[in-house]
């Protein structure tokens, strides 16, 4: 970190690509915490992966795998979607600090979750690291 005037610049002393950090969407988290179900959050605002990983979250709870599964995948994809418009090139830091990201890696973990119960161990390992490599804050908080 370097100090230039009343600017700090954060440098990457390791080289590796910059965090990314995902464009807040206030819209469908304000519409959640209104009392709006996910699905209808959901349904609303397709592209919050958000939306989807807590429609994952209550399934999983209910004890429906495949469902969770499905709503996780649909999350995920739609935060990679987000997650490459930002600039971000397949690798790097997704920081969990940043709370806009937070949806696309709680999908993440999400899918990773129900990898493992519905037995895809590919799937479970691919994820797991993905999600530890993007933020080991989220692996921690979510895990």
């Amino acid at each position: 970190m370097r100090e230039t005037g009343a600017m700090v610049i954060h440098e990457n002393l390791l080289g590796g690509p910059p965090p990314t950090h995902l464009p807040d969407e206030p819209e469908p988290r304000e519409l959640l915490e209104s009392g709006a179900t996910p699905a209808e959050v959901a349904a609303k605002y397709p592209t919050s992966s958000l939306a989807w990983a807590l429609l994952a979250d209550d399934a999983f709870g209910r004890g429906s795998v495949v469902e969770s599964y499905a709503y996780a995948r649909t999350g995920y994809h739609r935060g990679l979607d987000a997650l490459r418009r930002s600039g971000w090139k397949g690798h790097g830091p997704v920081p969990w600090e940043h709370a806009p990201n937070r949806g696309f890696l709680r999908a993440l973990h999400a899918l990773a979750r129900a990898a493992g119960e519905i037995g895809e161990q590919q799937e479970y390992e691919r994820c797991t690291t993905f999600l530890r490599d993007s933020s080991a804050t989220a692996a921690d908080t979510l895990g």
